[in-house]
C-alpha cells in the first residue's frame, strides 16, 4: 500500500491532515514546532491531542536532544523512560535512532530500546517529531486515553503498526548498505533516509540501491526535500512505495504587538511572527501524485 509522511507542525494542521488522508493510507509526522518542541513532542500532553484528534495510528519519536545521535548514558535513561510513556498514552509506534561514535548502528542500544517498545512498532528515523500511520482503522476509535492499555495496540490494527522506524540516524552512517542490514537484524520495520545527502533527489541513487538490497524485508522510506515537484521522479527513480514531506507552508502570526528587537533562542533564523504550518491542500497534492504513480 502506497504511504506519504508528512510533518504537521499545528494542533489545527494535525487534525486537517488527519482527514485530508484518512482515506488513503499514508504516514503522517506530527511535531508542534520543528525546530523547538519536536524533540519533546512524546511528553506533557501533544500525545494525548493527537490521539483524541484523529482516528489514525500515531507513531512518537524518541529523540531526547538536537545534535548527534551519540547519547551518553542519562540521554539514554531519558530515551527509555519515553518510551514507556509513550506506550502508556497510547502511541501505536515507535522512532528512533542510536549511533556509535564511529558512524555505526549501536547495536546494544537498539536493542535494549526496540524490546522497550514491543509489541509496538520501530522506524530508524530521519526526521523530528510523531510520525503517524495515516492507514484507516477496521473498527473503533483509538483506546480511550482515561484507559491506557500499555499491551497492545488496537487489536484491529496491530499487524499494520506494529512497527519500529529509524530517523536521520541513518543519514549519519559509514557504511548505508552494512547498516540496513543490521536494522533488518534488530527488527527494525522500517527506515526513512535521504540518501545520505541533502535531500532524497540529491541521494536518490542511494536510495533505489537500499530498495533494490531491501528486497521488500524492510521498508525504505525516501524523505528530505520532496515536493509536488519532484514526488514522481523519486517514486518512479527510486520504486518507493512509501515517501516523507513536510508539506509546509509559512502563516503569518496573529499578534498585532510585535517587538522585533527579541528573538526566541532557536528562532534567530525565523521570524517570531511566521509559523510553519502543514498546507492541507499540499497533502492531497502530494497523495494524489502518490496514488496515480502507486495504486
Amino acid at each position: 500500500m502506497k504511504r506519504q509522511g508528512v510533518s504537521c507542525e499545528r494542533k489545527l494542521a494535525w487534525i486537517q491532515s488527519g482527514k485530508a488522508g484518512a482515506a488513503n493510507g499514508f504516514l503522517m509526522e506530527v511535531c508542534v514546532d520543528s525546530v523547538e518542541s519536536a524533540v519533546n513532542a512524546e511528553r506533557g500532553g501533544v500525545l494525548q491531542v493527537v490521539k483524541q484528534s484523529v482516528q489514525i495510528p500515531v507513531f512518537v519519536m524518541i529523540r531526547p536532544r538536537g545534535g548527534d545521535f551519540l547519547y551518553s548514558d542519562r540521554e539514554i535513561e531519558v530515551m527509555k523512560t519515553d518510551i514507556r510513556l509513550a506506550k502508556l498514552y497510547g502511541a501505536d509506534g515507535l522512532v528512533f535512532g542510536a549511533l556509535t561514535e564511529d558512524g555505526h548502528i549501536d547495536k546494544e542500544l537498539c536493542m535494549s530500546l526496540v524490546a522497550i517498545c514491543r509489541p509496538l512498532p520501530v522506524t530508524f528515523h530521519r526526521g523530528k517529531g510523531l510520525l503517524a500511520d495515516m492507514q484507516p482503522r477496521k473498527g473503533s476509535f483509538p483506546p480511550s486515553l482515561q484507559q491506557p492499555n500499555v499491551q497492545s495496540p488496537c487489536p484491529s490494527t496491530s499487524r499494520n503498526i506494529s512497527s519500529v522506524l529509524f530517523i536521520s540516524a541513518f543519514d549519519m552512517v559509514h557504511d548505508p548498505v552494512a547498516a540496513l542490514e543490521t536494522l533488518l537484524t534488530l527488527g527494525f520495520e522500517r527506515v526513512l533516509t535521504s540518501g545520505c545527502d541533502s535531500s532524497a533527489l540529491e541521494g536518490l541513487p542511494l536510495i533505489k540501491r537500499l530498495i533494490d538490497q531491501a528486497k521488500g524485508r524492510i521498508v525504505v522510506m525516501p524523505g528530505g526535500g520532496i515536493t509536488d515537484r519532484n514526488l514522481q521522479r523519486i517514486l518512479e527513480g527510486s520504486g518507493a512505495t512509501e515517501f516523507h514531506c513536510s508539506a509546509r507552508s509559512s502563516r503569518d502570526s496573529g499578534m498585532k504587538f510585535r517587538n522585533s528587537s527579541v528573538a526566541m533562542g532557536a528562532s534567530l533564523a525565523n521570524s517570531e511572527y511566521s509559523l510553519k504550518v502543514t498546507d492541507v491542500a499540499k497533502v492531497r497534492t502530494l497523495n494524489a501524485i502518490a496514488k496515480n504513480i502507486l495504486v
